[in-house]
């Protein structure tokens, strides 16, 4: 594909993540955004409203103009069908996290993208957060041996048929795969349902095959966002905030307990439209995409077994009685 042609592309989803895709789109250079699907005229309508693009009610309309990609942010029951209508036509996939429903969805989507030799990436856009950039490059050279990772906040009005495990989890899950550049090997999750039908609570507690001890505290309990990051190395202790995107790290410690600590620089990119611009490159001369179809299908691999341990309300005013001791 000529690396300077205009590439027609189509996102799928208008909700709130496809609205975002599409506004990004619009204004990335050497791109035509054909249009947005969704059934939901309320969604069509505020596409129209905030992008100004066409919109349109079904994907087969959307392909019927010709697309050279589209990126997918419907709901995730629907990432399946409509990535592999897509593939089968040999368009190229941005499909947001999670990639599926479940692991042999995901699978089926890698080996469809494989067979017809289009690009295929997932959309963690965490990877693409500046903070977390400057994390990753400060622990490329270091003995890493744990990490811990926080990610809370309030309900989300906007609830899917999902808990905060595959909503929120799932980045961190990719975060740690992709800092160690190792795979998970053990999981233990310990999950409660709070207030919602789906768990709400989160800890989770992983070690990676190359020895890193890792935990992930999520929830929907906290009046306020907040989403850090720290890693402990053999040399350095690094603390990030992803929403502020200041990150320090403390090194040169000594024997009295006294150590240096600076900031890192962190640039100001806006992580969907550098996860968009990668993705979109990749398109364009055949490279292997930032975030692959097996990481992504990894990384829900590992959120699906953090589900399968029995999930628990969470503490109420009950107590159970005491259990007699047998001696």
């Amino acid at each position: 594909m000529g690396a300077d042609r205009v590439l027609r592309v189509g996102v799928v989803g208008a909700g709130v993540m496809g609205t975002n895709h599409g506004r990004v789109m619009a204004g990335l250079p050497g791109i035509e955004l054909v249009g947005i699907v969704d059934p939901l005229p309320e969604h069509r309508a505020r596409a129209v409203q905030l992008i100004g693009c066409p919109t349109f009610t079904d994907l087969d309309s959307l392909i019927a103009t010709g697309v050279d990609a589209v990126t997918i942010a419907a709901p995730t029951h629907l990432h399946h069908q409509v990535a592999l209508a897509c593939i089968a036509r040999g368009i190229h996939v941005l499909v947001e996290k999670p990639i599926a429903s479940t692991v042999q969805e995901g699978r089926d989507i890698v080996g469809a993208a494989r067979a017809a030799g289009v690009t295929l990436m997932v959309g963690h856009v965490e990877r693409f957060n500046p903070a977390v950039a400057a994390i990753k490059q400060a622990i490329k050279d270091e003995d890493i041996l744990s990490i811990a990772i926080t990610r809370v906040g309030p309900f989300p009005p906007r609830m899917s048929d999902v808990g905060v495990v595959i909503d929120l989890a799932v980045h961190d899950i990719d975060l740690i795969r992709w800092f160690t550049e190792s795979d998970i090997v053990d999981v233990q999750s310990q999950l409660a349902n709070a207030v919602a039908d789906r768990e709400d609570i989160a800890l989770l507690q992983f070690r990676t095959a190359s020895g890193v001890l890792a935990h992930i505290n999520t929830n929907w309990l906290t009046p306020f966002k907040a989403r850090t990051v720290t890693v402990a190395t053999r040399g350095k202790y690094v603390m990030g905030d992803l929403l502020t995107r200041q990150v320090t790290e403390c090194f040169g410690f000594q024997t009295d307990g006294s150590y240096s600590m600076r900031h890192l620089p962190v640039g100001q990119d806006e992580p969907l439209r550098a996860e968009l611009l990668a993705f979109l490159s990749a398109v364009r001369t055949g490279s292997m995409p930032a975030v692959t179809g097996e990481q992504g299908v990894a990384s829900l691999e590992i959120a699906i077994q953090c589900l399968e341990a029995p999930k628990k309300p969470a503490a109420s005013a009950a107590r159970p009685a005491p259990r007699k001791v047998v001696g």
